[in-house]
């Protein structure tokens, strides 16, 4: 088993894997007729199950994603076998970043923050510690801008122009950082509305590529205003302000899917891609008519039955006086920044699904902070959230 495992890795080590069907003429090297797709199917099967089997984290899950780069036949096999993160709890292929997370636990993650370059990185926690290594996810960079400011999210922690081909998503704020919408850089459920611009009218009428994606779909609309209520402590250290109070509305995620057998939409590949680079979602961006449009409007006349994210309430803490959160070991600096996210019961009194924690996010070094979240959301709604936290807020401080 080790030995194919080695030659599929370094046969495969100049391609990367794509997560849609690739064109006929990149079929590597003879396509579905070369000696690697003309094994018998059982045996494939059995070989590529156990590989998927004994692979379960990262760096070693990387022989699972060669293998899924070899031909079309294992390309499918593979990904037949390997399951959705809501299942496994595992994020495998790129697209993995779109998908709910597990609903069983929390998937642990952190984001490091370059000041200078004004760049977050994600990345998936290797181990239990507060730093490792980890697994690089998503990378996302500040765009200041007169009116509002843009948080480009891209595959490519070396790529994330605005034109680039590694383009996910993005986040968008308002002047006065208390509004925040976050967009998909592809159709992200049957019915979802693309946010008109110019680009996109431009992309219309010269039809520049059938590739180019029409517009960018609005997933997620954040509100903040100011608690003013009491200090707050995490863990033994205590801080003068109040948190921050956050609500989330989340487009396309019915509120029934925290409950038991809920189910949220789940895409299953990218739309767009290049046949040179692994995954190209080509973007054009430019400034919109009116930057405040999709920003001004309060977030009660969105979506009805849409899920929506409020921060959990503290608990007072005798010991220390004061109002703390439980953080479990994964937050170990105060700071306005930390929240966690519950489900908000729509009309009726809260259940137990309400009291989960769906996304925490928490500092622990200057520039160091963790993300930890779970179904329904995926990690790159997670990470625009958690986004928001880092802005500039000058109505609420």
């Amino acid at each position: 088993m080790s030995a194919i495992r080695n030659m599929i890795i370094r046969s495969r080590s100049h391609r990367v894997v794509q997560d849609g069907p690739a064109p006929e003429a990149e079929e590597w090297r003879g396509g579905d007729t070369s000696c690697w797709a003309n094994m018998p199917q059982e045996l494939l099967r059995e070989v590529l199950l156990r590989i998927e089997a004994s692979e379960s984290s990262w760096p070693p899950r990387k022989s699972v994603v060669a293998c899924a780069g070899v031909c079309r036949t294992w390309r499918h096999i593979t990904k037949d076998l390997v399951k959705v993160p809501e299942l496994s709890g595992r994020l495998t292929f790129p697209i993995s970043v779109k998908q709910p997370g597990p609903r069983d636990f929390l998937l642990q993650c952190f984001i490091k923050r370059c000041r200078s370059t004004q760049t977050y990185y994600l990345y998936l926690s290797l181990t239990n510690a507060l730093a490792d290594d980890g697994k690089f996810l998503l990378a996302a960079r500040k765009c200041r801008r007169p009116t509002f400011t843009d948080y480009i999210i891209s595959l490519d922690a070396d790529n994330m122009s605005k034109g680039s081909s590694t383009y996910v998503g993005k986040l968008r704020s308002n002047f006065w950082g208390t509004k925040f919408t976050v967009f998909d850089g592809q159709l992200p459920h049957a019915g979802a509305k693309m946010t008109k611009s110019r680009s996109t009218r431009l992309v219309n009428l010269k039809q520049v590529s059938p590739r180019v994606p029409a517009g960018n779909y609005p997933v997620a609309h954040l509100s903040y205003e100011l608690n003013v209520l009491v200090p707050v402590a995490v863990w033994c250290n205590q801080i003068n302000k109040g948190p921050r109070r956050m609500q989330c509305v989340m487009d396309g995620i019915p509120a029934t899917s925290i409950q038991p057998g809920g189910v949220a939409p789940t895409q299953t590949e990218f739309s767009h891609h290049s046949v040179d680079f692994f995954p190209s979602l080509p973007f054009f961006l430019s400034k919109p008519n009116c930057a405040e449009n999709f920003l001004s409007g309060p977030l009660s006349s969105q979506k009805d039955g849409a899920l929506v994210l409020k921060n959990k309430a503290p608990r007072w803490h005798e010991q220390l006086q004061c109002w703390c959160l439980n953080f479990h070991g994964r937050v170990t600096v105060a700071s306005v920044k930390n929240f966690q996210l519950v489900a908000s019961p729509e009309n009726g009194p809260a259940g137990p699904e309400h009291e989960k924690i769906i996304l925490q996010f928490g500092k622990v070094g200057k520039d160091l902070f963790t993300m930890d979240y779970r179904y329904p959301v995926s990690a790159f709604q997670a990470f625009a959230i958690c986004l928001s936290s880092f802005d500039t807020k000058i109505a609420c401080e």
